[in-house]
């Protein structure tokens, strides 16, 4: 069997076990087993992937190619390359993560964790697919659970939240789609058949003309998803609405999405228009960055905190991928991962705190690190990640980020690089602020001098985001090779047509 196949069929398989399970155990067991087996498969993968890659040096690996719908030459292509590889290493780690994290969930669980697995199903379909087609269908499966996942299982205005994010993400797919179509109907402008495979529309050359129209469409369609301003307003209200473990995989794995569809399709098929339209989204990312911290530090709810501070970040992700070289792209790759596993331990912490406190308001909370020392700890470990500092995975990511885009001599692209550079110093701010009013001085209510432990599965999950968000900070070379390795062929793309 295809060895990428298993990456759809596995979760499908745990959604049905989950239809036929009884009660909550059985819910729970089912979800851990399923998400253990897409864990171990991920690992698997990648070993597999790096002993091919020392003898293989195609673009894509492990390719698999059936026909679905032939007359329209739509087929169901999977391939992956180190970039995919480690996003869906990403992906199952979160996933496994969230359902420890959801331990406790009792409130229609099995629901709960059918929707949870379908949405994983599409994000391991759309990192799999070169087929444009079939990646749009798995864009949109694992989009759709989001409305019922907040909507019911949500906080606050939950109805609000689920209903804006369903209706901007879903305008931004008709923007998409608009695009996917563009791009398939001009895939024969040197004669061939009509396709809607990336790597071979990659070798076909689409007119400037065609490009300079459905860049900016294929772009903002997925960069939505990846919180691009001023299109990112569904973010923090989804975020905050949204249950622990939605939060997490929302913010560290189905935004990524975004980033991942940027690169794959807008710069890999459309160069010219990239070029071309370049320094407009420039802007817009660079204002994303600044905007987001800035938005982070005005908040005092703890779930609005990250959920700024991820607009950031993602911002970052963006920004880097339109400087259009292979420093930058390395370095959005790698934010990529470091924010998939900081801000999901993020949201984890956050939901362990109000589970126990009842409150994500930071002025209602204080001396949290004596009555909750783990959770404490491992809270300021994040938040060190989170502003850079060396050791943690934030900081290799960032500094290729910046590194990359200042290579550019031409004083736009430099003073756009320094501009998103100073919110370093703002996440600083907004980080230390944070852990200083909620974690230090005296605990400033009574009720919180006798909150409950972690438990064994809290901990889990914990551990299974922290281990490689330091590891990525201690020992980031092999990853870094790998995935620029990877991004040889799409640089060269791009490189062509300077």
């Amino acid at each position: 069997m295809d060895i990428l196949s298993l990456f759809v069929i596995v979760p499908v398989l745990t959604v049905l076990a989950l239809v036929f399970s009884k009660g909550l155990k059985q819910a729970r067991i089912i979800s851990m087993v399923g998400s253990f087996i897409q864990l171990g498969m991920a690992i698997n993968l990648l070993f597999v992937y790096l002993k091919e890659r020392a003898v293989n040096k195609s673009v894509m690996l492990f390719t698999q190619d059936t026909v679905w719908f032939e007359n329209f030459n739509i087929h169901y292509a999977t391939g992956v390359d180190g970039v995919s590889v480690t996003l869906l290493l990403l992906t199952s780690i979160v996933v496994l993560a969230g359902v420890f994290i959801s331990w406790k969930t009792d409130d229609l669980p099995k629901e709960f964790f059918i929707s949870l697995l379908v949405l994983a199903t599409g994000v391991y379909g759309f990192f799999i697919s070169i087929d444009l087609f079939t990646m749009f269908v798995f864009y949109e499966i694992a989009v759709i659970p989001m409305y019922l996942l907040i909507g019911i299982w949500g906080s606050g205005p939950k109805e609000y939240s689920a209903m804006k994010l369903t209706l901007m993400l879903m305008g931004a797919s008709a923007v998409l789609l608009v695009g996917v179509l563009g791009i398939y109907f001009n895939s024969n402008a040197d004669g061939g058949a009509l396709t809607f495979n990336i790597l071979e529309i990659a070798k076909v050359h689409i007119p400037f003309e065609v490009q300079k129209l459905f860049f900016p469409l294929t772009f903002i369609g997925f960069a939505v998803l990846g919180a691009l301003f001023p299109f990112h307003t569904w973010s923090p209200d989804g975020h905050a609405s949204a249950p622990t473990a939605v939060s997490m995989l929302h913010a560290g794995v189905l935004m990524k999405m975004g980033g991942y569809g940027v690169f794959r399709i807008a710069i890999f098929l459309l160069p010219l228009g990239a070029i071309e339209w370049s320094w407009f989204f420039i802007i817009l990312s660079a204002i994303g960055v600044i905007y987001g911290a800035f938005g982070a530090l005005k908040q005092t709810d703890l779930k609005y905190i990250n959920a700024y501070s991820s607009v950031s970040h993602l911002g970052m992700v963006l920004f880097a991928l339109l400087m259009l070289n292979k420093t930058a792209w390395n370095g959005a790759i790698l934010q990529s991962l470091s924010h998939g596993f900081m801000t999901a331990l993020f949201f984890a912490l956050i939901g362990m705190i109000y589970g126990r406190t009842h409150t994500r308001d930071i002025t209602k909370l204080g001396g949290l690190l004596k009555v909750m020392p783990f959770i404490s700890v491992i809270y300021v470990i994040a938040g060190l990640a989170s502003l850079g500092l060396p050791g943690f995975s934030g900081f290799i990511a960032e500094m290729n980020i910046f590194v990359g885009a200042f290579q550019h001599e031409e004083m736009f692209y430099r003073v756009a690089t320094v501009i998103s550079v100073s919110a370093i110093v703002v996440t600083a701010v907004y980080i230390l602020r944070v852990l200083g009013i909620m974690l230090m001085g005296e605990v400033k209510n009574e009720e919180f001098l006798d909150l409950p432990k972690a438990t064994w599965f809290e901990i889990t999950g914990i551990l299974l985001l922290l281990i490689p968000m330091i590891g990525m900070g201690v020992a980031p070379l092999w990853l870094s090779d790998m995935t620029m390795d990877s991004l040889q062929p799409f640089i060269q793309g791009v490189l062509n047509h300077l």
